[in-house]
């Protein structure tokens, strides 16, 4: 019998592969320190499991959060939205403070967001607190 070794196809392609993937872990050691920092702590956005809108006919905001289960890793969004018109923007800072105040009624701590746009106050509740 003939001994023969043969490397075929696939010890190539494994070959290529441990290449590429000590090029990438060598690029990725390499990055700016600030582009490192970044990239470990992202910011933390989730879908929200609950929203409230704080139209005119919407119950308070305390009733609807009475009904949201508590936990430590939810995050509550207030997001007002301002239009052009001369005293929009305190308008929907007024109406943030507002929905702040009755969250903190309730125990609960809420980031405010305050941004162009049109409709009602919009709160929502999601997995998305940082560090967590």
């Amino acid at each position: 019998m003939k001994g023969t070794s043969s490397f075929g196809w696939q010890t190539s392609l494994a070959d290529l592969s441990l290449i590429l993937f000590m090029l990438s872990a060598a690029s990725l050691q390499n990055r700016p320190a600030e582009q490192a920092k970044a990239d470990a702590h992202p910011s933390a956005q989730s879908e929200p499991l609950a929203v409230y809108h704080a139209a005119a006919d919407a119950p308070p905001l305390g009733v609807w959060l009475e009904q949201q289960a508590a936990d430590p890793r939810q995050q509550l969004t207030i997001t007002a939205r301002y239009g052009a018109a001369p005293g929009a923007r305190e308008a929907a800072l007024t109406q943030a403070a507002r929905l702040l105040a009755e969250a903190g009624a309730q125990g609960r701590a809420a980031r405010i967001v305050v941004e162009p746009g049109a409709g009602p106050a919009r709160v929502a509740l999601a997995y998305d607190v940082p560090g967590r």
